[in-house]
Formats: structure tokens, sequence, C-alpha cells
């Protein structure tokens, strides 16, 4: 298997895409509001397209399931607990609650509790911070994703000793995924659409293209093209059936072109801690005024500086170390 790719470089991309979007809605200023055009469902899924890809990669080199569970735990547990630790801490700064309030208030533990749980939905909130909105709303992707790591192994057992029938269950999967997705959506139910399993049609064509990858090289260009109209058709009569194969076409594609993007990641990789540090920053600029009370271009460009140097702190100070 070709050993040089693009990932650092569509991670960077895809979280850029993410906080670009999210600064266009959260910093409620009318001359960022065309930022909220950016395509964040299709970044976030473009994400689970990446994972479902390293994932099946890491799980069927892994010498054990022990293995392969501490690598993943080790990647994502440790920097989401920091995340949530601290915006349960220093979140009580910008509180409209005082000190003494903030921290008696039950719902700061029901927060810190049921977030490092990585069930967000059961208390999005703390006491007096950004209007009792929810903290950190990029974080119910983590949920998803550890579901993911620990349904792969049950994959992989589904798939057999000799991998006979794999392409077939996993197309099967993807099909069944998508109807799930495809039934929520119609209902408006986007929330519970964008859950396993619906958004396993997304992790699915990964783990294709990884158990499939020869074919792919051999024939990704054709496969390009073929993607770009086929979700183009689909964006025309809105409804998802191809659409998130083909993204996972285009995807790896750009993953396994264009080779001098092959070392974007040569000075760390920064991605998740951008990503899950992003969306609370915003909050606390536009909760102080910035946005408003300042020039909106030049507080979003303090803000993604700010977005990165934690990012890069994160990485280098914390995440690195449990790897």
């Amino acid at each position: 298997m070709i050993t040089k790719n693009n990932f650092d470089f569509i991670r960077v991309l895809l979280a850029f895409i993410v906080f670009v979007g999210h600064l266009g809605t959260l910093s409620v200023s009318k001359e960022l509001a065309i930022l909220q055009h950016s395509p964040i469902e299709i970044a976030v899924f473009g994400f689970f397209v990446v994972s479902g890809f390293l994932i099946a990669r890491s799980y069927e080199r892994s010498s054990s399931l022990k293995s392969y569970l501490e690598k993943r735990i080790r990647r994502i547990v440790p920097a989401y607990l920091l995340v949530v630790f601290l915006c349960t801490i220093l979140l009580s700064l910008v509180s409209t609650y005082s000190l003494a309030e903030y921290f008696s208030n039950p719902q700061v533990y029901k927060y810190l509790f049921w977030n490092s749980l990585f069930l967000n939905f059961k208390a999005p909130w703390l006491p007096g911070v950004f209007g009792n909105q929810a903290v950190n709303g990029a974080l119910w992707t983590l949920k998803v994703e550890m579901c993911y790591y620990f349904s792969v192994p049950m994959l992989f057992l589904l798939f057999g000793k000799n991998n006979k029938y794999r392409n077939t269950i996993l197309i099967i999967l993807y099909f069944l995924s998508l109807l799930y997705l495809n039934y929520f959506e119609s209902l408006n139910k986007m929330s519970a659409a964008k859950q396993l399993p619906g958004s396993l049609s997304y992790f699915i064509p990964g783990m294709l293209i990884y158990f499939n990858f020869d074919y792919f090289i051999k024939h990704k260009n054709i496969l390009f093209v073929i993607a770009m109209i086929t979700v183009w058709i689909d964006l025309i009569f809105n409804f998802k059936l191809f659409s998130p194969m083909m993204i996972g076409i285009i995807i790896l594609y750009i993953a396994y072109s264009f080779s001098f993007l092959n070392n974007f990641g040569k000075y760390g990789d920064f991605t998740y801690g951008i990503y899950i540090f992003h969306f609370p920053i915003i909050r606390v600029f536009t909760t102080l005024g910035f946005f408003q009370d300042y020039n909106p271009y030049v507080m979003a460009a303090v803000c993604m500086f700010i977005v990165v140097v934690v990012g890069i702190c994160s990485w280098h100070f914390f995440e690195k170390k449990f790897l």
C-alpha cells in the first residue's frame, strides 16, 4: 500500500471549513454571516470517511483488540476530557452568575459528568454561560466516533477469518444506514439522522476503499470524475443514495494525489485541538462583544489565530504525551 498521503492536509482543511461555518453562525455578525455557507456538514462527514479508512487500517494492523482500543483511546479521550474540564472551570469567568453561584449550581457537575461520558446531549450547557446555550456543539461527533471505534471489531467479526463476504456485508450495511439517514431526514429530524447508524454511511466508504485500495489507486481518476457527477446529481434531487460513497472517493482521491501536500503535517497534528476548542472560543468572543464592538474581520482573524495557537499547544503540551 502507498504510504505517502495527504491526510494531515485534509484534516486541517476540514477543520478549517467547520471553524469558518461556526464563525459565521456563532459570531452573530452581519458582516460575517456569509461564512455560514461554509459546508460544515460535508466537512464533518469527510472526517468520518477519513476515520473509516484509518481505523480499519489501525485495527487490521494492531496486534490485539487491547492494543487497538488503547491506541484509539489515547488519541481521543485525554484531549476530549481536557476541553470538557477547561470549559467547566474557565467559562465560569464569562458566566452571568457569581463564582459562588456558579460552582454551587448542580448543572456544572451535570455538565462535567455527562460530557465526560461523551453524552453531551444530556447536559450541553453551563449556568449563565452563553445564554445557557450549548457550550461546545462540535463535540457530538466525538460520541459518534467513539461508538464507531467499538463497532469496528464487531464488523471484522462479521467478515469472518477469510474476509470472503467483507465487501458484500459492508455494502449491505451502507444501504441500511442510508435508509435510516434518509428516513429521519425526511421527518426533518436532522440530529437523529446524523447519529449511528446513519453516519455509518460515511464511515463505510472509507473502509471499503481501504479494503480495495489497489483497485481504487488503479482507477482513482475515473472514479473521481464519476464521484463528482454523482454528488451533483444527488444534490439536485436532495436525496442521499450514492453521494456518501462518492464523497468518500473524493476525499480519498485528494488523500492520494497532489504529492506536494505530503509533508503538510510534519510539525504536528493540530487538527484535533483546533476542532474541539474552536466552538467555545468563538462563543467567548461573541459573549464579550468583540465581533460587535470592534472590526469583525479583524476579530475573526484574531479568533482564528487563537484557535490555531490553542490547537498547537494542545498537541505539543498534552495530546502528544499520551501517544
